[in-house]
């Protein structure tokens, strides 16, 4: 590719495209695709209408360093050496379209068909004031105007006195009186509103979206001789068997040709229980297996399952209203009356059909009904570039009224990625031997300490080749499995010792008694023998303190603290990060249940959490927040999905949330007061109704306008 430098600076670059043709809105995207995935770019836009790229590169902080590293310093100028040396070798026609570039395409879509419905909105306003006689422009007006009175008639015959009667009925007064510019500036200003609230649900549905896709990279594919292989998703072609197995999310639409499950399916169907599922019955991506597995085989390759269909019509969910949209639209109708009684009782007392005018030009509703709703998709979609995944606005509604937040250790307070920091044999048991045994059962759940167990043996460079028969996992406790008609369990020592009745080899007491109490403890016993012990290092994450400080001060007045681990690990670990309340030792129930009982007490509760046994407690909760490298059924039944690297976005979900509330509440008294400023304007006779209603339906679009805005300072 061709390209000249237009600018740059520290951290950004910006550059123009040259190419024979003009560049297509395809293309942009392309571009735009290949420099977001670039190492270094934090953010790159491109411009298809001046063939203009814009990038932004990360910032480097270096420890100890007073500033961020310049522009002249080695290794960003090595980061823009590289990322200039690959738009050279772009080429369009080398990167195939996947479903990323098409959620690239979707926005870019959106926006362009909202710059061109408002060009020419405003260009065919102002050619016919300009061009066209008074005349033909009361046609044009007594001819849109029917549209609305039509919406006001309906309503009327369905018995409701909503928005839609006072706009007929301030329209229908214009025309009556020979209002004509009166009654087409309303109709303008209400088609302005209409397209803003169009355009700001749509890109906010899109941002939503996309957020929202599966991220699934790979999946375990079955050949016909029985082994399994992990499989980029992209490969995956229809007539593909797949195995999921218990917590996995299913990724493609199939059909089940073996093995048995309980899927959760919520998120296509809305079923709260999960749904039986054996050989010849259909599955959907985006579902989530919760007991048992299958073996399933494609019917739709990536990109066209059911999944992505009911991506594409999230619009009509009812789970994104909020309890505050549902009262803006109440109390916009509900005011309604009051409009049309105001401007009767204002004619009959003073007998001035003008002043009457004035004050069904002003309606308190029309603001309310559009800015909450505008102000809750936004939040949404600021959330989203920060991100944060939010599935519904009635959960920032809950998040901005919580008092209580109940965490999960492993993967929340902690790193997502514990590591192996040493493996403690009984018997003649051999380490390698057990890491590679660990290895290959632990390979196939999504947990991070199974994940710490898979990482270590292959950092050893064990292979662990399947050896084992058919896997059972067992929620918060652990998994069974055969070797050689030996049987295998692996897990807590709950697990091992009181549920399998496991004993130690003779002598070894005291190196249980030893084990570091700093680490959590993996037990593995074979044939009823204990045989190792792995100790998982799952340091903290060094921002969790602080972002329990911020919690507390931003009003959470109950911090509570949950994991399996032992009461020592759970105390030292609740004293680090400064938690008001920990429980150790306890099961998936355990969390449920405490989080029923806050509830029932009349406490607005959030649940965070990562794994498949934090699964009760986040459909429990008012919000659930799951972390989003953590397990797939975590992420599907929980409210909220978070970045997992970074717990301060806990801290901007609370901020953003609250201030969500904030502007809804001041927006609405904002609006209440300005127009009744406008009606008593009117009924004192010193507005004009036209003036009136040019300033109400001002207000109204500045009112949409400002709940568009970033709620946050710094946002994107």
């Amino acid at each position: 590719m061709r390209f000249q430098i237009l600018h740059q600076s520290d951290y950004q670059i910006r550059i123009h495209v040259v190419q024979h043709h003009r560049m297509t809105s395809k293309e942009a995207d392309i571009l735009q695709y290949f420099l977001t995935g670039m190492e270094g770019v934090s953010e790159a836009k491109v411009y298809e209408r001046t063939s203009d790229a814009i990038i932004r590169l990360h910032r480097i902080y270096v420890p100890g360093a007073a500033d961020i590293l310049l522009l002249d310093d080695p290794v960003t100028a090595a980061v823009r050496e590289n990322i200039l040396s690959g738009l050279m070798s772009f080429r369009y026609e080398d990167i195939s379209s996947d479903a990323s570039i098409e959620l690239y395409h979707g926005a870019r879509e959106l926006d362009n068909e909202f710059e061109e419905r408002f060009t020419g909105l405003v260009a065919r306003r102002v050619l016919r004031k300009m061009f066209l006689p008074m005349e033909v422009r009361a046609v044009i007006a007594v001819v849109k105007s029917l549209r609305y009175i039509g919406y006001g008639l309906k309503s009327l015959w369905a018995g409701r006195l909503n928005v839609s009667v006072l706009d007929a009925t301030a329209i229908s007064l214009s025309l009556l009186r020979g209002e004509f510019s009166t009654a087409s500036s309303v109709m303008f200003l209400l088609r302005i509103g209409e397209l803003l609230e169009d355009w700001t649900r749509k890109k906010s549905m899109h941002d939503l979206a996309a957020t929202m896709s599966l991220n699934v990279e790979k999946v375990w594919v079955v050949s016909d001789d029985g082994s399994e292989e992990l499989a980029a998703i992209e490969s995956i072609v229809p007539g593909t068997s797949v195995k999921v197995r218990m917590g996995g999310l299913i990724p493609l639409d199939g059909k089940v040709v073996g093995g048995e499950a309980a899927v959760n399916q919520a998120s296509m169907t809305g079923e709260s229980l999960p749904v039986r599922k054996k050989e010849g019955s259909y599955v959907y991506a985006g579902t989530v297996v919760e007991e048992g597995e299958l073996l399933i085989c494609v019917d739709k390759a990536l990109g066209h399952g059911k999944y992505d269909r009911i991506v594409r019509m999230i619009e009509e969910s009812e789970k994104l209203k909020s309890a505050a949209e549902t009262h803006a639209t109440s109390l916009a109708d509900k005011l309604v009356p009051y409009s049309l009684g105001g401007a009767l009782a204002t004619y009959l007392i003073s007998g001035n059909a003008t002043r009457a005018m004035a004050v069904v030009m002003v309606d308190f509703s029309c603001a309310i009904k559009l800015a909450t709703p505008i102000a809750v998709l936004s939040a949404m979609r600021e959330c989203s570039s920060r991100g944060i995944t939010v599935k519904g606005g009635r959960f920032l509604e809950n998040i901005a009224e919580a008092d209580t937040i109940v965490f999960d250790k492993t993967g929340t307070l902690t790193h997502a990625v514990p590591t192996v920091a040493k493996i403690v044999t009984f018997g003649d048991a051999d380490e390698t031997e057990s890491l590679r045994l660990a290895a290959c059962l632990e390979e196939h759940f999504p947990h991070s300490t199974a994940t710490a167990i898979v990482n270590e043996a292959k950092a050893r460079g064990i292979t662990h080749e399947e050896m084992h028969g058919r896997v059972d996992y067992v929620v918060a406790h652990g998994i069974s499995s055969t070797i050689d008609s030996q049987h295998v369990v692996i897990g807590s020592a709950h697990f091992i010792f009181e549920d399998e009745g496991c004993i130690l080899p003779p002598g070894t007491q005291h190196l249980l008694d030893s084990l570091p109490a700093e680490y959590t403890h993996i037990y593995m016993a074979i044939s009823g023998v204990l045989h190792a012990v792995i100790c998982i290092y799952d340091p903290l994450r060094e921002d969790a303190r602080d972002v329990i400080d911020e919690l507390r001060r931003s009003g959470f007045s109950r911090i509570v603290m949950m994991t399996g681990d032992n009461e020592k690990t759970a105390a030292s670990i609740a004293s680090s990060v400064g938690v008001d309340e920990y429980f150790s030792q306890v099961l998936p129930e355990d969390k449920a249940a405490f989080i029923k009982s806050a509830r029932q007490e009349g406490h607005k509760v959030v649940m965070v959490g990562d794994g498949i046994n934090d699964s009760p407690a986040l459909s429990e909760a008012d919000a659930g927040i799951a972390i989003s490298s953590g397990a797939a059924i975590a992420r599907e039944i929980s409210d909220i999905t978070i970045s997992s690297d970074d717990l301060y976005t806990l801290a901007a979900l609370r901020e953003i949330s609250t201030r969500l509330m904030h502007r809804i509440s001041s927006t609405q008294r904002n609006v209440i007061a300005f127009n009744f400023g406008l009606v008593a304007l009117g009924v004192a006779g010193i507005l004009p109704p036209t003036t009136s209603a040019v300033l109400h339906n001002a207000s109204t679009i500045a009112s949409g306008i400002y709940c568009m805005s970033d709620l946050m300072p710094g946002s994107e």
